[in-house]
């Protein structure tokens, strides 16, 4: 598996600085929840520096890794093709980084959430949302929640991504549905 540092240099080149910076903050935010809720923070740093590597990846070149690569696309990836960017991260983390699958599931639900989530897959997820360059209204209070109670972090961050979708009149991710009722059990 490659290293952090070589993960680092990789994110560096292929990512805007913008997108670069997010990343940083999203690395430390993981190891933050990491080690407050008992996971390795080696591979909390890992999948959060490497979370959004395809993010910046263009549509045309997302489909084509997707077909090369045997990477199926659902109905909903197929209208909102920036989901893919997890999907090709985790796969590109596979092959060419080495990542176990627990490392992969994080990078692959970051954005829509699943069904019985790992404890990494939700330190990504809430991450991915509380870290210091996020700017939303709502950004502090999911940093609080995150640091109080992470599944109930979670389920509020799960129920604004619905919410939002519903809002911009666009189709929302299974996943992320099946993600609020297997909390909601």
């Amino acid at each position: 598996m490659k290293s952090y540092e070589e993960l680092y240099e990789i994110a560096k080149t292929c990512l805007s600085e913008y997108r670069f910076h997010h990343s940083e903050c999203v690395a430390k935010r993981c190891m933050e929840l990491a080690k407050k809720y008992g996971a390795d923070e080696k591979n909390a740093k890992l999948v959060g520096i490497t979370h959004d590597i395809a993010k910046e990846m263009p549509a045309e070149e997302r489909l084509t890794y997707c077909a090369e690569n045997g990477l199926e696309i659902d109905a909903v990836e197929s209208h909102s093709l920036g989901l893919l960017h997890g999907k090709i991260a985790a796969d590109m983390a596979k092959r060419e980084f080495g990542f176990s699958e627990e490392l992969c599931s994080a990078i692959r639900c970051h954005s829509t959430g699943k069904a019985n989530m790992s404890l990494l897959d939700k330190i990504l997820f809430v991450a991915d949302m509380s870290g210091v360059d996020r700017k939303f209204p709502d950004s502090e209070y999911i940093v609080e929640l995150g640091n109080r109670d992470l599944d109930e972090c979670v389920q509020y961050i799960l129920k604004k991504i619905i919410q939002e979708r519903m809002d911009q009149n666009k189709k929302i991710h299974w996943n992320t549905i099946l993600a609020l009722n297997d909390f909601m059990e």
